[in-house]
């Protein structure tokens, strides 16, 4: 009896299926691409199982979910996890420390839980909502019968798609960092207000800092030529509410209208939701602080 070898693994490639192709796996690839694990032109997308045992990386076809040999498959009977190929990358990436668990938990809270869980049937969008996972479908060649050339083509313009968003990810991110002790050097102050003389990234790290517990109850900042007065929200989940809320009278209310009502006459803007509200100079945002202050006593 004729023993078959295996081909030798070809390193720094992709393997996927081929045809029709979903938001999780366009993610897996794009995820080793932009921590430059895979090559490009070594993407492979077959069902054959010769091809794809010659792959370093293979995911989302093969029925076998093992790190160890970069096999990431999730639609065996056996894996009863809650992670598609999308999550078992990024667990990977993390579980090989190729990422730290901070980024590895903004990713996956700003992106690829999202994609696990609409990929294995936990979740669905709402009526009118567009999912980065309905992004990528839409990629897809819209007729059925198309080559396996379209397919290809257009599995490749997903994943250049992905990957760009991933890229923009990571730079927020790594700006986010960046500004986290300058939100800490203000919080350190345990005040009511949280004055900033720049725009910056704040509410991620403000919570990661023990917001939930801190005592300020308003951001001042600029935003473009003009400031806002931003009530902090009890908690990161949930950002439209606040702490304490801008007048009612002042709710939705613009220009004359605000300046009428408020006094200021820097006055710009106020959200109905009364969460929010933009004012001329750094001064006036902080008469409206007076405003809302002495409303309170």
């Amino acid at each position: 009896m004729q023993i078959m070898e295996k081909p030798p693994i070809r390193l720094r490639s992709f393997g996927t299926h081929n045809g029709s192709f979903h938001a999780d796996e366009v993610t897996a690839c794009a995820l080793l691409l932009l921590f430059n694990l895979i090559d490009k032109e070594k993407i492979v997308r077959s069902r054959h199982v010769k091809k794809l045992s010659s792959c370093e990386y293979v995911c989302d076809v093969g029925g076998v979910y093992k790190p160890k040999i970069k096999r990431f498959d999730h639609h065996q009977s056996d894996y009863n996890g809650s992670l598609s190929s999308a999550g078992m990358i990024l667990k990977h990436l993390k579980d090989e420390n190729i990422i730290d668990k901070k980024l590895y938990s903004y990713f996956n809270r700003s992106l690829v839980m999202g994609v696990d869980a609409i990929d294995n049937g936990k979740a669905t969008p709402m009526v009118g909502h567009c999912s980065f996972s309905s992004l990528i479908a839409n990629f897809v060649p819209i007729r059925h019968d198309s080559s396996a050339k379209v397919f290809n083509a257009a599995f490749f313009q997903a994943v250049d798609f992905c990957l760009g968003y991933l890229k923009r990810l990571l730079e927020k991110y790594h700006y986010i960092q960046e500004c986290r002790g300058k939100i800490q050097t203000v919080m350190k102050k345990q005040q009511k207000v949280m004055i900033f003389e720049k725009s910056i990234p704040w509410i991620e790290s403000f919570f990661e800092l023990g917001g939930k517990r801190h005592p300020a109850e308003f951001i001042v900042m600029p935003i473009g030529s003009q400031w806002k007065l931003r009530g902090i929200p009890p908690s990161h989940d949930k950002r439209m509410q606040v702490r304490v809320p801008m007048p009612k009278e002042w709710a939705g209310l613009i220009d004359d209208d605000l300046k009428k009502k408020s006094g200021i006459s820097g006055a710009v803007f106020c959200h109905k939701k009364r969460f929010i509200s933009v004012w001329e100079t750094k001064e006036d945002a902080l008469k409206a602080l007076d405003y809302i202050q002495k409303r309170k006593k």
